[in-house]
């Protein structure tokens, strides 16, 4: 009689555990050989795999974050595994042999980052040594099983000429974009999430001249702009104990002590918004940041929201974001999957002393391009910019 696969490795891991040590081919065959049952070499060899994967690296989803183009994968319980390479959410192959298995590797990329995660704090969000995002949450909160969403960070940046080829941008929005970087307009680039915010704001990052400082504050390391003159600060959660937190908002008051001649927000979505609107407001031209918004005529809301729930009324709120953001970036994802640059849009404040904004122009799911009503106000002030 033979064992099954997985038979065959709960065993194994089962006595290793009770015994130990370093996972190798001789200690798997003996643990193999203690159930009384004869193995063979190709039965050894499969097992030390299976285990090997366990214990190292994102185990059985390795193979799938090697992939090229993969940008996400997703684990939704044992029995669903999907990717992302760019086109929207496909299944794979993987599978795993039960829910505690999904636990496992969460608890254990868990805690590589140093965080806890149990029945107690049942979810984590951290940035794993190679930079890749990783979110959990065990069940039974998460259905239908424990959840697992890994980020892929692109090896290299996009470029906007790689961006305009694969149809991120129009080539009349790439000529624009520049423009916006070198007349040093301040920017948000908004949307929902994967919609490539980041990839756009590290591509435009990556234009900005070489002999200006950027500094970077982000809640996880994901930008990876390509310039020679770039510093980072990262958000560091509270440790099990509940100390040694570090957010956003303090960092974006140190990064204004460091001479930035710009100054990213990797993503604005909390009291950090409040600070960089008054950096943007003290002479910081060119500063940037992403914020998930539902369309760019929504920004002004979300900023609003954001600003009063760290203590700015409404109307300093507006009047922070109309001194401070010169265009809004909008990204899409259509139901094919495809992300692109849906809308530029500047903020006009009414007689209210309320901030709308104002199309300049829209991009429809084929790549065709409109001039909005803000167009003419978009041309004057690149205009008067780059005098």
């Amino acid at each position: 009689m033979t064992l099954s696969g997985t038979t065959a490795v709960e065993l194994v891991r089962d006595r290793l555990a009770r015994d130990p040590g370093e996972l190798t081919p001789h200690r798997v065959a003996e643990a193999l050989r203690a159930t009384g049952r004869p193995v063979g070499d190709a039965t050894v060899l499969e097992v030390y795999e299976a285990l090997r994967r366990d214990v190292v690296g994102a185990g059985p989803l390795e193979p799938l974050l090697r992939l090229p183009g993969v940008t996400d994968v997703l684990v939704n319980g044992a029995g669903q595994v999907f990717l992302d390479r760019g086109r929207g959410l496909e299944p794979s192959d993987v599978r795993f042999p039960d829910d505690d298995a999904v636990r496992r590797l969460a608890q254990r990329l868990a805690a590589a980052g140093g965080r806890r995660l149990d029945d107690a704090t049942p979810y984590v969000d951290l940035r794993l040594a190679d930079g890749t995002r990783f979110h959990a949450v065990l069940s039974p909160v998460a259905r239908p099983g424990t959840l697992i969403s890994l980020r892929v960070p692109r090896r290299q940046v996009f470029s906007v000429e790689e961006l305009t080829a694969g149809g991120f941008l129009t080539e009349q929005a790439a000529r624009l974009l520049r423009s916006v970087v070198s007349s040093r307009l301040a920017f948000l680039v908004s949307g929902g999430t994967g919609t490539g915010k980041t990839t756009l704001l590290a591509a435009l990052l990556s234009l900005v001249p070489s002999d200006e400082r950027l500094v970077l504050v982000e809640d996880s390391s994901e930008l990876r702009p390509d310039h020679p003159h770039l510093v980072a600060l990262e958000a560091r959660p509270a440790n099990i104990e509940g100390s040694g937190e570090i957010d956003l908002r303090t960092l974006v008051r140190q990064a204004l002590r460091m001479r930035p001649d710009r100054l990213v927000v990797g993503e604005v979505r909390g009291a950090e918004v409040v600070d960089l609107l008054a950096a943007m407001n003290t002479g910081h031209e060119g500063g940037c940041g992403t914020i998930h918004a539902n369309s760019a005529l929504d920004v002004p809301s979300r900023v609003e929201a954001l600003a009063l729930a760290a203590g700015l009324d409404r109307a300093a709120a507006h009047s922070q974001l109309a001194s401070a953001v010169d265009v809004v970036l909008h990204l899409a994802r259509g139901r094919d999957g495809r992300r692109r640059l849906a809308q530029v849009a500047l903020p006009v404040r009414e007689t209210s002393g309320l901030v709308t904004m104002v199309p300049a122009i829209e991009v429809d799911a084929r790549g065709t391009a409109r001039a909005g009503p803000a167009e003419g106000l978009l041309a004057d002030l690149l205009e008067a910019r780059s005098r």
